[in-house]
Formats: C-alpha cells, structure tokens, sequence
C-alpha cells in the first residue's frame, strides 16, 4: 500500500490539475463571449475617425485616429491581416485615453527583433478593430472594419465592393488603403452611404472616377463638397447623400 501511495497521489494530482484548467478555460471563454455580445454600440455622430495611411514602401500603416469618444478609459486596438500562406498576423496594443483628440502610432506589418525587420510580403487585406473600455476595464464599445491595401492597380475597391475609385490612370508605384473610417469629420445630412476612406503614401494629384451609392461627398481635410459628375482629383473619405 505504501509503495502504491505516490502512484496514487500523483494520479489525484493529475485529475485536479486538468480539471482545473478546464475550469478556467471555461470561465475565460465565458468571459469573452459575454463581453463581446453584451457591448453597447456606439452612436453613429459619437464615433471616432479611423485612417490607416500606408508608407511609400508598403511595409507600415500609421494609423490615426481622430475625434476620440469620451467616456473611455483605455483603448485596445488589433490589426490583423493574412499572410501569401494563409496564416494571420496581428498587430495589437493599449492605448490610456486622455483629453489628447488625435491618437497615431506606426503598425508593422512583419515583425522587429534586436533593431532588426523581417517584412511580410503580399499583404491585400485585413482589418481594425478598437474596443473601448471603462475604468473599470470593462469593455464598453466595439468598432471594427475590414480594409484593403492596394499597388500596382487603378481599381481602388473596398473590402465590400460597395465603393470603388477608378483612377484615370494606374500608378507608379505607391500603395493605397480603402477602408471604412467608423466616423465622419462634420455632419452631414441624409447620409445614405458610407463613410469610406481612401489613404494613399503617393503625393502626386490623382483623377479618378468614385461609385458609391447616392450623391458622392468628398471630405478633403477641410470641408464636405459634393463631387460634379462623381469625379474627383482628391483623397479624402467619401459619403453618399439621398439629398
């Protein structure tokens, strides 16, 4: 019996350890299923204005927020995207919110170790996601939206093909992202369409011709102008209007 006891012991210890684990895998998923259905969604005229401004070389996404709620403590934001394999990458982080209205922060699209880069290549698509909390880390609003980078091409197309710029003529180089921005600069009535956003790293002026459900407005920094015969030689974040 005594030569038994360890064997015993070490078969009871194994037993409450997995049972244990279950427990809490349990509990998180729990957790995170009741957190993310239960989250309250954030008015339209309350949302901020999310950018994602691709670099001359397509290996990095600055991305900028602007017109931050109130209200929220903290925000957690994740950028994911797949790689040429299949796989997905993410690019996550935590953000203390203050009375500061902007918000950037570079996001890699590969990975750094000892000041060195490794590039991911191929990246087409992907999306953002922001999640705001209370003070007490509770989760207390959700945005999320998916966006596509884009080269080589004069067909600027949204991950929902609702929205599509042609360019009168493909480029040279550069990369462009189309994206929802969740948020509008001013307000605009009779909103039928959109918001979505076009972020290119080119300077160079652009022509092109917008699609886009409704009157095509065009915010291009500074003011909403409604574009004449759908064509615009800007960038900027398009709206469609009933009126």
């Amino acid at each position: 019996m005594k030569k038994k006891l360890p064997v015993i012991l070490l078969v009871l210890g194994v037993i409450v350890f997995v049972g244990s684990l279950l427990l809490i895998r349990g509990n998180k998923k729990g957790e995170t299923i009741e957190e993310e259905g239960t989250v309250a969604e954030i008015p339209f005229e309350k949302r901020p204005i999310a950018a994602l401004y691709p670099s001359e070389d397509g290996h990095w996404l600055k991305m900028k927020i602007t017109k931050v709620p109130t209200g929220f403590k903290s925000l957690d934001y994740e950028l994911l995207y797949k790689l040429l394999d299949g796989r997905t990458q993410g690019v996550p982080g935590t953000i203390t919110l203050s009375s500061s209205e902007e918000i950037e922060r570079d996001l890699l699209l590969g990975s750094e170790s000892s000041g060195k880069f490794r590039y991911d290549e191929g990246v087409e698509n992907g999306t953002l996601t922001l999640r705001f909390r209370d003070e007490k880390g509770k989760l207390a609003g959700k945005l999320s939206t998916e966006f596509n980078l884009l080269t080589g091409t004069s067909e600027i197309v949204s991950a929902d093909s609702k929205f599509k710029l042609s360019l009168a003529k493909k480029p040279k180089g550069g990369f462009f992202v189309v994206m929802e921005t969740f948020g509008i600069p001013e307000t605009l009535a009779n909103i039928q369409s959109g918001p979505y956003g076009v972020f290119s790293s080119l300077e160079a002026s652009i022509e092109g011709q917008v699609t886009l459900a409704g009157k095509i407005n065009l915010w291009n920094g500074n003011s909403w102008k409604q574009l004449a015969g759908s064509k615009t030689s800007e960038l900027g974040i398009f709206v469609g209007t009933s009126e």
